[in-house]
């Protein structure tokens, strides 16, 4: 039997109180694979029936590239946003549970955990919502990273380049990616009814409260590493809310949607999302092992799963991502249809460009993609399309109206080309709108993409409490057995 709860305690305070791994499994919700592009409310409403112990959202990836991180905007449509945070904080509220986001606003810098906040406290004044909201922010400053690249600290994800010192301090936001440690540090301290953090782990919103109650680390991380997704990990895959039932010695999967089955198979296949070895996941603290892990069906519409095993590491280390300015940008958009021309596009747009250069000067630089003939991946030139191809031509320079100047005077001169063979002198493209050349955001690149080793986890992250009074008292909530 489980302890007396006192119910005037925060969600998560009744939770730590409350459960212990003997009184049964744990019952881990997630509601959103990337909060603010629509959760399903049947699939939602199907998990809160099974009385879960907490929700957990991931609302960011840098999969969407560097703009996000280094201009502080989100990328889910704001009224999306506004719509999947009033229906997990109405929901976790009205079961007494903990809500945790993590990544908050796409990219996690301060911007982005600031403008989520916003909008959570005006749905907390429009709803009359109280409750006690904690935040980690993830940002660096330059003088960390700095301290870091002059210690030899640092080590790239990938090709990346060395960072020179002018380029960190270029960055307009450089944040690290926070695992369970830290967000254990902000819940056990603060004792939250939610908690929304900066640049996160996918894995640590779903596996620290896991590990906080002394389930396996092994197990919490490979349970989270899956349902982060939501019901991705399914067949058919889909965004459905995802529920898991963690016991000490596995998890058993289940989608809450009916028709979305979570087979031993795409189970297991998930372990190849994001990751180069499906085998070994890095974490912070350590590597999550699944050399050994097994993948059971229950029935034919859950999967339990067993066997990972989380080795921790003595130093930790932290991903930190840090993206700059480079210019605006304007594109263009064009259809190429002549088989003549298609032979020799790539030698046709040197030709262009070097033209351009000598009509057009200044800082900028152009950057062509055709696809057909390999701008999704590169193609032998025996498998390039023959009939018709897409060209998008991508100009960054120092302004606006300088992008968009070096797009016309390209398309107008590409579009009169002589290239040998050609027939007609007629236009070579085909434009898919007018004005052709269009303004497309500013341009950033990832200047920082590396583990810091040895990382000091406390200095970087700052966690803040607040009591969010939208309602003149608090309520007592109803706790999860």
């Amino acid at each position: 039997m489980s302890p007396a709860v006192d119910q005037r305690l925060t969600a998560t305070a009744r939770l730590l109180q409350s459960h212990r791994p003997e009184t049964g499994p744990l019952r881990v919700l997630s509601a959103s694979g990337q909060l603010g592009y629509g959760i399903p409310e049947a699939a939602l409403a199907r998990g809160l029936a099974r009385r879960p112990h907490f929700i957990g959202c991931d609302m960011g990836s840098i999969d969407p590239g560097p703009y996000y991180l280094g201009s502080g905007e989100m990328a889910a449509p704001p009224s999306m946003v506004y719509r999947d945070l009033t229906l997990v904080l109405c929901a976790a509220l009205a079961h007494g549970i903990p809500l945790v986001i993590g990544s908050a606003g796409t990219a996690g810098a301060r911007p982005h955990l600031d403008a989520t906040v916003a909008i959570v406290r005006r749905i907390a004044a429009e709803k009359s919502l109280r409750f006690k909201l904690t935040t980690v922010a993830s940002d660096l400053s330059g003088a960390q990273v700095l301290q870091a690249l002059r210690a030899g600290r640092l080590t790239p994800i990938g090709p990346m380049p060395e960072p020179t010192e002018d380029e960190v301090l270029a960055c307009s936001h450089t944040v690290g990616q926070c695992g369970t440690e830290t967000l254990a540090r902000a819940l056990r301290e603060t004792l939250p009814d939610v908690l929304i953090a900066g640049r996160a782990c996918d894995t640590a919103i779903f596996a620290t409260l896991p590990e906080m109650l002394g389930y396996p680390a092994g197990l919490a991380l490979h349970m989270a590493k899956i349902v982060e997704c939501t019901s991705l990990c399914c067949v058919p895959g889909g965004r459905d809310a995802m529920l898991a039932e963690l016991t000490m010695d596995g998890f058993t999967l289940e989608s809450m949607n009916p028709a979305s089955h979570a087979t031993p198979a795409s189970v297991a296949a998930h372990a190849l999302y994001e990751q180069a070895d499906p085998l070994q996941v890095e974490e912070p603290t350590g590597t999550l092992h699944l050399h050994a892990a097994r993948y059971d069906a229950v029935d034919a519409h859950r999967t339990r799963v067993s066997g990972a095993l989380f080795v921790p590491r003595a130093v930790p280390t932290l991903k930190i991502e840090g993206a700059a300015f480079i210019g605006a940008r304007a594109v263009l958009l064009a259809g190429i249809a002549d088989p003549t021309m298609l032979r020799v596009l790539p030698e046709a747009i040197a030709a262009v460009t070097a033209r351009v250069r000598s009509l057009v000067p200044g800082d900028w630089s152009l950057h062509p993609h055709i696809y057909g003939q390999g701008a999704v991946r590169s193609l032998p030139p025996a498998q390039h399309s023959a009939h018709e191809a897409g060209l998008v031509v991508e100009v960054i320079a120092p302004t606006a109206a300088e992008a968009r100047t070096v797009a016309g005077v390209f398309k107008q001169n590409l579009l009169h080309y002589g290239y040998p063979g050609r027939v007609s002198t007629a236009g070579n493209l085909a434009f898919a709108f007018t004005p052709s050349e269009m303004d497309a955001y500013a341009a950033y690149r990832f200047v920082v993409y590396h583990v810091m080793h040895d990382a000091p986890l406390a200095d970087i992250f700052q966690v803040e409490t607040f009591d969010i009074h939208g309602a003149p008292e608090r309520q007592p909530l109803k706790a999860t057995a």
